[in-house]
């Protein structure tokens, strides 16, 4: 992790963004209301979402093992579907959308936002 001067306050919130992600993944019958497949745009923007989000608590050389850790998390998530048996399914074009996600958010960090918390710090004590 960076050095940040509120890292508890940065953990506790990347908890609870993975809880909300693990929860709106296991949670029963959560049918998506929309136009077909919309539940894909909302898995890969998830995990861009998180790809970026914890790109900005790491250093560059860490992207690698964050891409990994959401990858594991989307394939873990759809096991857990597929085994809880609560209404929902595993889909494997889930996790392709999963990785996707995590890919863009990469690929938008290594680009641009990499490395935001400390900038984030350093505003918040300028103001």
């Amino acid at each position: 992790m960076l050095r940040l001067a509120h890292a508890p306050a940065w953990i506790t919130a990347s908890l609870l963004l993975l809880a909300l992600v693990v929860w709106g993944s296991l949670m029963p019958g959560s049918d998506v209301p929309g136009p077909p497949d919309i539940d894909k745009l909302q898995h890969a923007a998830a995990y861009a979402l998180l790809a970026v989000w914890f790109t900005g608590l790491v250093p560059r050389k860490r992207y690698a093992a964050i891409a990994v850790a959401l990858v594991g998390l989307g394939v873990l998530m759809e096991f857990l579907q597929h085994t809880m048996q609560l209404g929902r399914q595993a889909d494997a074009m889930d996790v392709a959308a999963n990785v996707v996600g995590t890919g863009v958010g990469i690929a938008i960090a290594a680009w641009l936002s990499g490395g935001w918390a400390p900038k984030v710090e350093a505003w918040l004590n300028r103001n």
